[in-house]
C-alpha cells in the first residue's frame, strides 16, 4: 500500500509518504507559507522515494479543524492532486492526528487535544487509546476554556495542541499534566488512522470531500460545477 498525506491546518506544514510499512515525512513550522511550501514538499518526498503521484494508492489530507485558510489550502490541493490522478481521498482530523502521535510516542491512554481557535475558544477533542489507535470520546467541539474544563471529568495523561498555553484558565491542568509537547498535527501521524479508514472502506472521491471548521459560519466553496 502506498499513501501520500498532507496537512496545512495549523502553523505547521507537512507531507508524508507511506510505502508498504515505511513512512518518510517532511515537517516545518512556517506560518503563512503553506501554499508555497506544500507542493515542493510533496515533490521532494516522491523524488527521494523514487515514486510518482500516479503510483500512490490513496491521498490523505488534514481536514481540520484549524486555521480557516490552512484548512482550505490542504482541501484545495488534495482535490487538485486527486482529480488529476483519479485517486481516492481520505480526510483525517487534525486533532486526531495529534492524539495519534502522542499514542505512538508515549502510549498514552487518554489524550486531550486543544488548538487555539482565537476569540477566547479552542478546537477541542478527547481521545482514548484503543489498540494503539486514537479513538474519539464524544465529539470535536469549539469551546471556551471553562467549557473544556467542565468536560474533563477524567484527568488526561497527555495534552496536545497550542490551546493549553493560550488561556490562563488552563494553568492548573497544565501544571498537573505537563506542557503540551505536540503542538501541531503532522502528516506522518495520520498514517495509522488512514490505514484503519481504508480497512473500513470509508474513503471517497475528491469532489465529495469536505473540510471541517467546527464554526458553522464558515463555508467551503465546492469545485466549479459541483453542487
Amino acid at each position: 500500500m502506498k499513501i501520500l498525506a498532507i496537512d496545512t491546518a495549523t502553523e505547521a506544514c507537512s507531507a508524508a509518504i507511506l510505502i508498504e510499512q515505511k513512512t518518510d515525512s517532511i515537517f516545518e513550522v512556517c506560518p503563512q507559507q503553506h501554499s508555497q511550501k506544500l507542493l515542493p514538499m510533496v515533490e521532494q518526498l516522491l523524488q527521494r522515494n523514487n515514486q510518482t503521484l500516479a503510483e500512490m494508492d490513496y491521498l490523505v489530507f488534514g481536514r481540520g479543524p484549524g486555521s480557516f485558510t490552512g484548512v482550505r489550502i490542504s482541501t484545495g490541493i488534495i482535490q487538485g492532486l486527486a482529480l488529476g490522478t483519479e485517486k481516492p481521498v481520505i480526510g483525517i482530523s487534525t486533532l486526531a492526528a495529534m492524539a495519534q502521535q502522542a499514542i505512538d510516542e508515549t502510549q498514552a491512554k487518554l489524550i486531550a487535544v486543544a488548538i487555539d481557535a482565537r476569540m477566547d475558544e479552542v478546537y477541542f477533542a478527547l481521545y482514548r487509546n484503543e489498540n494503539n489507535l486514537a479513538r474519539l470520546v464524544g465529539e470535536e467541539q469549539v469551546l471556551s476554556a471553562d467549557a473544556v474544563l467542565a468536560l474533563l471529568t477524567e484527568e488526561p495523561d497527555v495534552l496536545c495542541g497550542t490551546g493549553w498555553a493560550a488561556y490562563p484558565a488552563f494553568q492548573t491542568i497544565v501544571e498537573k499534566t505537563g506542557q503540551a509537547s505536540i503542538l501541531y498535527p503532522a502528516s506522518a501521524a495520520m498514517m495509522p488512522l488512514a490505514i484503519e479508514t481504508i480497512a473500513q472502506g470509508s474513503f471517497g472521491e475528491a469532489e465529495n470531500i469536505q473540510p471541517v471548521y467546527l464554526r458553522d459560519k464558515v463555508t467551503w466553496k465546492k469545485l466549479p460545477g459541483r453542487e
